[in-house]
């Protein structure tokens, strides 16, 4: 900062630096802090150019006069953070022996042990404390490291341990390879394997915290939100993408913990750079908290004695590949290609021997370090907080693991490995034990009765339980009366109405609903007005924990944009992947807070299952619960809007996540009874807080695509087959009257084109003296999957008669030949081929949309009404 300026006076500069030296040495560094902050406030008053400082020295940010004292008992913690660093390595490597070879990661957790454990000893909150518990994002390859743990506390057996990643084959007694709660439903809470989508998901949970808050649904204002990241994750663009949600809404119950390792998957994170670097000055400018813990306290007294500031000129300077590389070496390299940059740091470890030397630790493996920021970081008020701890990958695993570029591969451990790491941890297993069998080393438990093991138990007990921990149970709900859907069945007269219509004013009169209405969550990314959904603002209103402290400029209006702290709407911007995010802690806070909220989550179609799939494929894994509303569908429906925002294939998209009902409808009426269904689905008398339906009935998403095009919306028909609706089809209309003798055909038709199948029977009736009947096919996708299941039904079961395909039922008896149309690619009907005796053909909408009326763009597709005509003739 000094070397671009002249010091015209460098003994006023002495004086000046002499004065905050004498400061800090009477008063403590927080005194100077104050002072120098007032300092720069008066300088940039008085217009004195001073640059934005976004990083700091390459030191610890909390002096170590202002560290909280560590208040735990450091042997007993180091012993058992020794035996579960043991276990989780022998689990992964009992997995790669000859006939499993199922896998495993090693080196992350046994670099970020003391991470997770200051945390497990003295921060994360069980369910059963006071204060309702912490949600806990734990890093998808540290799994091994939860495990032991939970070995430790007696929740899992050696047997246990011995099922790692071997789900079907060790059945009952197997776990999962990463944090997956559909696969581990009463023990994993958040699925974060996934890169990136971890961090969107704790900022959006943190929100979610506050939501309930403000809304009044339950007291969450003592809760945190722990995320726990790597520094390579921080490179997927949805890991920092969406920081500036936390910091505009003061998510001071949100903590980052960024497991800095310096390296990625293959290599370094920034092998010519220094990512904790980097990463303060992205959260800072962010408005974060930002925390570095970069070196042990073994660093303290040299740092102490670096009085000219050599030492730190050194690690200012020094890049991550040199730091990653002298953590596999030894410590005479450290002592003559660090400290010996300099005669006087190498003077200062003159004393030292190269034991010593290797034994300077970096902060993450301190645990008194790591407990001062934790507790910096849960009584920081205004921001949310990130702590860059700096670790070794591979930490205590020896020479061929630790700081290695391919020690994330590595799953084994050699005989000299094994007792290596047995050593270094003070296991007390024998080298005859050991040597026994290289594949099945002996995993470590001292008994329950072992003071430590007590110590453990009780500090699990005082923080409210184990973590993690699922719990399925929630507050009873009263599901929406029959009153209602009304708005749904009656259709819309003589006005047209869109089905997107259709479907906000049916949610309009939901959301009224006194007993569940207060429980939806809309989530409308930046085109509520394009749904018209604007009539939502100024009763519902939108939620900004903020409210709205300015004057709005369509104040006057009836449908006046309003905000508030108990504001129902969640409005996340132009933001897809926060969208989703949002929908997915609504979606799971009935398992999360045992608060059931029912988010209803409206996009352009196009922008769903194409852009956030990832999110949704996730959102299943924590077995999410709502409603997805691809609204202005279809590939031919929007005007003018052209190539990217034309959605012809969502539903096979959708088709791919299992936990996805898909829903193509043409009616209100329609979309009434598939919401009425997924509400039953998910909260009825079925699904009850006791789990007495199985999870995979309960846990779904409910994807229903709506259209921009308005038509007349008839009221429900006289006898509707609701079951039949909701199973995928129904008979819509017989075909014209007309000759009994006339050539018959079936036209399958979803959303948007029922109302073409229509009018080409009348055509086909009058020009052609053809008798076609139209069926709605309200989910090509529930119809396929009946299908499959049926076909796996025979497969299985040899001997008995084989289930008819619903959609064969249906059809049976039916003559001539299947057209089957749709607004979607021609791949969406044509999953049900397989199940149609009859001639099938499909029409639909392949290739690339464009910007044309829609007539024009059916008629390029040939999905149209005369296309219908044609096709069936």
């Amino acid at each position: 900062m000094t070397a671009q300026l002249p010091d015209r006076d460098p003994e006023e500069t002495a004086e000046w630096i002499e004065s905050l030296d004498a400061l800090i040495a009477e008063q403590g560094t927080e005194r100077a802090q104050f002072i120098m902050r007032s300092l720069l406030q008066r300088a940039g008053a008085r217009s004195v150019g001073v640059p934005m400082v976004t990083t700091t020295d390459y030191v610890n940010t909390i002096p170590v006069d202002q560290e909280a004292p560590f208040p735990g008992n450091e042997e007993f913690e180091r012993r058992y953070r020794a035996y579960m660093r043991w276990n989780a390595a022998v689990m992964v490597h009992r997995a790669q022996r000859a006939d499993i070879g199922v896998g495993g990661h090693i080196s992350t957790y046994a670099g970020a042990a003391t991470l997770y454990e200051v945390g497990f000893n003295h921060f994360f909150r069980g369910k059963d404390h006071p204060s309702g518990g912490d949600q806990v994002f734990f890093q998808g390859h540290a799994s091994p490291g939860m495990y032991a743990r939970a070995f430790m506390e007696g929740r899992l057996t050696e047997e246990d341990l011995d099922g790692f990643r071997q789900e079907k084959s060790k059945a009952g007694h197997a776990l999962s390879s990463y944090p997956h709660p559909r696969l581990m439903p009463d023990f994993w809470e958040f699925p974060t394997v996934s890169m990136g989508i971890g961090p969107m998901n704790a900022i959006y949970q943190a929100q979610s915290n506050r939501y309930l808050q403000n809304r009044g649904i339950k007291d969450t204002s003592d809760q945190q939100v722990w995320a726990f990241l790597g520094d390579g994750e921080m490179d997927e663009p949805e890991s920092r993408g969406l920081l500036q949600l936390a910091a505009n809404e003061n998510l001071d119950n949100l903590n980052f913990v960024v497991n800095c390792n310096l390296q990625r998957l293959d290599g370094p994170v920034r092998g010519n750079g220094k990512i904790m670097q980097e990463l303060e000055a992205f959260f800072r400018g962010a408005g974060w908290n930002v925390i570095k813990v970069v070196w042990g306290r073994e660093w303290d007294s040299l740092l102490e004695a670096d009085t000219d500031g050599a030492l730190v000129k050194i690690m200012n300077e020094t890049p991550d590949g040199d730091y990653q590389t002298y953590k596999a070496e030894s410590g005479g390299f450290v002592r003559e290609h660090f400290f010996g940059k300099n005669p006087a740091t190498k003077d200062m470890v003159a004393d030292l021997n190269d034991e010593q030397i290797w034994g300077l630790k970096r902060g993450g493996h301190d645990y008194r370090k790591v407990y001062a920021a934790y507790k910096a970081a849960t009584e920081f008020k205004g921001k949310p907080t990130v702590i860059l701890a700096k670790t070794v990958k591979g930490y205590g695993l020896g020479p061929h693991f630790e700081g290695r570029n391919a020690t994330h591969q590595m799953k084994k451990l050699t005989m000299e490995d094994l007792k290596a790491f047995r050593d270094h941890l003070r296991i007390p297993i024998t080298d005859e034990q050991l040597d026994a069998d290289l594949y099945r080393p002996p995993y470590y438990h001292p008994g329950m009765d072992a003071p430590e093991i007590k110590y453990l138990m009780e500090r699990r007990a005082e923080l409210g339980g184990f973590v993690p921990e699922r719990r399925r149970t929630h507050t009873p709900v009263t599901l929406p009366d029959a009153k209602s859907y009304e708005v749904a069945k009656r259709g819309s007269g003589k006005q047209q109405a869109a089905t997107t219509m259709a479907f906000v004013r049916l949610l309009k009169d939901l959301m009224r609903d006194k007993n569940f209405g207060a429980r939806f969550v809309p989530v409308v990314p930046d085109e509520s007005r394009t749904f018209g959904m604007d009539a939502f603002f100024p009763t519902a209103k939108i939620y900004n924990p903020k409210g709205q402290n300015y004057l709005s400029v369509d104040r006057d209006l009836v449908l006046a944009y309003k905000e508030s702290p108990a504001g129902q709407l969640i409005h996340p911007g132009i933001n897809e992947a926060g969208a989703v995010a949002a929908f997915t802690a609504a979606g799971t806070s009935y398992a999360t807070h045992g608060e059931p909220l029912v988010p209803i989550y409206v996009f352009y179609s196009m922008f769903g299952f194409q852009r956030t799939g990832d999110s949704f494929w996730a959102a299943a894994d924590q077995m999410t619960r709502g409603f997805i509303i691809g609204a202005t569908a279809g590939r031919t429906t929007l005007t003018g809007e052209g190539l990217q925002h034309a959605d012809g294939h969502s539903p096979i998209l959708a088709s791919t996540n299992p936990a996805v009902r898909t829903y193509d409808p043409a009616y209100g009426y329609e979309i009434g009874h598939i919401i009425r269904h997924g509400l039953e689905q998910m909260y009825g008398p079925d699904a009850d807080a006791q789990g007495t339906r199985t999870a995979s009935d309960k846990n779904v998403m409910y994807y229903l695509t709506v259209y921009n095009e308005p038509i007349t919306q008839p009221a429900e028909p006289e006898n509707l087959d609701t079951n039949a609706l909701i199973k995928g089809i129904y008979h819509l209309a017989d075909a014209p009257e007309g000759d009994n003798n006339r050539p018959t055909a079936q036209i399958l038709a979803s959303g948007v084109s029922v109302p073409w199948a229509l009018e080409a029977a009348r055509i086909l009736n009058e020009d052609w003296n053809v008798a076609a009947d139209v069926w709605s096919v309200t989910s090509w996708n529930e119809l396929r999957r009946d299908g499959l299941a049926a076909e796996e039904h025979a497969f299985l079961n040899p001997g008995q008669p084989a289930p008819t395909p619903f959609i064969t039922e249906q059809l049976a008896g039916k003559t001539g030949p299947v057209i089957a149309v749709t607004d979607y690619m021609k791949a969406v009907p044509d999953q049900i081929r397989q199940y149609i005796p009859n001639d099938f053909a499909s029409l639909g909408a392949d290739g690339f949309g464009f910007s044309d009326t829609r007539q024009a763009a059916r008629r390029y597709f040939k999905n149209d009404t005369h296309s219908i005509v044609a096709k069936t003739l």
